[in-house]
């Protein structure tokens, strides 16, 4: 605690030193007392002298303390709606081109993870391609001529992330202990969450894993590719995965490429996203631009599987039918929504939170990203969020931060793309398929299969056979009308319910 403390404190001195805690770019912002305070602590604690921009200070000062802010740091590095073109080329190179450890560190490490010597894997193995905060990234050829990427922890790094996730957790508590009005943020939740997220990316044979299991997900549809895991060179702190084709997003050149398409790239990564989402309940959870490579015309692929979403199904229908509420104008339907996924509070009135998501909806649908200010977007949401007493959800901090990511790439790559039609097509395959009555009769029937498990002895032998051979109708023909099918599952259901009762 003490040592969290500490280092708690060093931090504060180091945001105020680069005055990037309260910056003084955004005093006319503040009310009178407000930019008093804020003048004082800059008085006592900035740097003395002719100060760099604000995104020089903020990339230096998120650099210097390490990992979960150099996060944070990236997520800020897609928005250049909100912080302008100059501040996110200040902070670009946070995303894959940090200060690297030198190659013969890299080669024992891998050496060690892998329990083999370096040349009796590849026939080659080149610099440093690319440096994160966790990771580093090498060029190599193995010895049967494949072109491969191999990634390797950074020394020292877990104990780095257990120090900032002691920090974190204390800021937390201070936080919701000394302003009670930012409990409904839930601070300690979200840093939960993140914790979570950074202490999973200790260990590449789980980052392994999820490039495998989310690999094969992509690589399936049309929007994007991703790069086949070499499982025979896999460990804890070291992994081997095939090379990624193309040029990565955060390199000025990429986005010069003769032929390329920068709508339908757009496109393709907005739709990759809400696909792997919706239809699938994991999302690749880190798409900033050092994450992704393209090729002309359109072809995304994505590398870096650290960090994995996941949804429930439940999670999965809600966040369908907001996005398509949206689309449809119906602010009613995304308001009941709302209420029903436990988002608002009860005692709030429908009518009421429809009225404000009209407010937000109408300025920003059909309109081009140009013509829509995001900032003004974000704070008119955060009053409604306060309006309404919503609080954060912890299991979909990774779902909007990645939100967040994909719309901010999505306007580099083409800034008057409308993410709305972007996502269009697979919100309404989606509801297609999940709000028909046959999926409303597949749903009733799993809760049956469900009830009877839970009391199994008490089944009847006869229903379970029944379930079984309609949950196979259902699943293989289309003979059968889907009002049959409804029937049938209600009958089944009451004979179940008797049956158990």
């Amino acid at each position: 605690m003490i040592g969290s403390f500490i280092r708690l404190i060093r931090t504060g001195f180091l945001l105020l030193r680069e005055d990037v805690l309260i910056p003084r770019e955004l005093s006319h912002h503040l009310n009178p007392a407000t930019r008093f305070f804020a003048a004082t602590l800059r008085f006592f604690f900035a740097h003395r002298g002719p100060q760099p921009r604000v995104g020089l200070r903020y990339a230096r000062a998120f650099e210097s303390l390490g990992p979960a802010f150099i996060k944070l740091g990236q997520v800020l590095s897609t928005r250049g709606d909100i912080f302008g073109d100059e501040f996110i080329r200040d902070l670009a190179h946070l995303k894959d081109q940090l200060p690297p450890f030198d190659q013969a560190t890299a080669k024992r490490l891998i050496e060690e993870a892998l329990e083999q010597p370096v040349e009796s894997i590849f026939i080659e193995f080149g610099e440093v391609i690319g440096a994160a905060s966790i990771a580093q990234a090498h060029r190599a050829i193995l010895k049967d001529g494949r072109k491969v990427a191999v990634k390797v922890l950074r020394p020292r790094i877990e104990q780095i992330i257990a120090d900032d996730i002691a920090m974190m957790t204390l800021a937390a508590k201070l936080i919701a202990f000394f302003a009670p009005a930012t409990r409904r943020l839930e601070p300690e939740a979200f840093v939960g969450t993140v914790a979570q997220s950074l202490l999973l990316e200790l260990d590449l044979r789980l980052e392994a894993s999820a490039a495998d299991e989310l690999g094969a997900i992509i690589n399936a549809e049309p929007y994007m590719s991703a790069p086949k895991i070499v499982w025979h060179y896999v460990a804890k702190r070291a992994l081997v995965i095939e090379w990624a084709p193309g040029i990565p997003l955060s390199r000025p050149e990429a986005l010069t490429q003769p032929g390329l398409e920068p709508k339908a790239m757009a496109d393709n990564l907005i739709r990759a996203f809400l696909s792997q989402a919706l239809n699938h309940g994991v999302f690749h959870a880190d798409l900033h631009e050092g994450n992704l490579f393209c090729q002309a015309p359109d072809k995304l692929t994505a590398i870096d599987f650290g960090i994995v979403g996941r949804l429930k199904p439940p999670e999965q229908l809600y966040l369908a039918e907001m996005l398509w509420g949206f689309l449809r104008r119906n602010y009613r339907r995304v308001a009941e929504v709302h209420f029903e996924a436990g988002y608002v509070p009860k005692h709030h009135d429908v009518a009421a939170f429809a009225q404000a998501l009209r407010a937000v909806g109408e300025p920003v649908l059909g309109r081009a990203a140009t013509e829509v200010s995001m900032g003004r977007l974000l704070g008119q949401l955060f009053d409604i969020t306060a309006q309404f007493d919503m609080h954060l959800r912890p299991e979909l901090v990774l779902l909007q931060k990645t939100m967040v990511s994909v719309e901010g790439v999505a306007r580099r790559l083409y800034p008057e793309h409308d993410i709305w039609e972007a996502a269009r097509p697979v919100v309404q395959e989606f509801i297609t398929k999940e709000l028909s009555p046959l999926a409303e009769a597949r749903r009733l029937i799993d809760k049956v299969v469900a009830r009877l498990k839970d009391d199994e002895p008490k089944a009847d032998p006869l229903a379970q056979l029944q379930i079984a051979t309609l949950r196979s109708e259902l699943s293989h023909s289309r003979a059968i009308s889907t009002l049959a099918l409804i029937a049938s599952a209600l009958a089944l259901g009451t004979m179940v319910w008797m049956a158990v009762f």
